[in-house]
């Protein structure tokens, strides 16, 4: 039967590469996958219809906006090319009634979202929080602190010192981001408000 799955971790865990293995899996044995991400997400992508990972692998994928419906993106997928099953990167930009139509869907295939479930202030985002609500199955991927301990947190830089306010949604990579344990994120934030 059908579910839907969450798969989360901070930045740099894998996810997107992650999520590109899981369509070979699939595509391997005959099946038609329906790559999304949101288009929120612009990173290392100015042509934006492509899913990308660090470590190299990269895939063509269909683009949603926050005003678009999965069963619209579905239906004509279905229509062109059959579809077995759903993988969606940076899910935690869906909005809360996307991540709803994704439930919905999966009376018919299974949906496999991978993200970040916290922002950079430790609060869940909306497409998460919801996923975490209505997912079957929830999965963390998990990556590594610089001292060693499990990472939790997306610290987030800006002029070389951390911050725990801004915008909610900043586009960026390894020069913006960094994930860390919970310790060494408080860390940094005190050794960035003594400065």
């Amino acid at each position: 039967m059908p579910r839907l799955y969450f798969k989360y971790g901070t930045m740099g865990s894998s996810k997107s590469a992650q999520a590109l293995m899981c369509k070979f899996n699939y595509e391997q044995k005959g099946m038609k996958v329906l790559l999304v991400k949101p288009s929120t997400d612009t990173r290392d992508d100015t042509q934006q219809r492509m899913v990308r990972s660090r470590i190299g692998l990269t895939a063509e994928c269909q683009i949603i906006t926050p005003e678009q419906s999965f069963y619209d993106l579905y239906n004509n997928f279905k229509a062109a090319n059959g579809c077995d099953c759903i993988i969606v990167d940076e899910a935690q930009f869906c909005t809360a009634e996307q991540i709803d139509q994704l439930k919905q869907l999966t009376r018919y295939v299974s949906v496999l979202c991978y993200g970040l479930l916290k922002d950079f202030r430790c609060h869940l985002f909306e497409g998460s929080k919801r996923l975490v609500e209505l997912a079957d199955s929830l999965q963390e991927i998990k990556s590594v602190c610089r001292c060693g301990r499990k990472s939790s947190v997306n610290a987030r830089f800006v002029n070389g010192k951390c911050v725990d306010d801004g915008p909610v949604v900043m586009i960026g990579g390894d020069e913006s981001y960094e994930s860390m344990c919970y310790w060494c994120w408080q860390e940094e934030l005190q050794k960035a408000k003594k400065s």
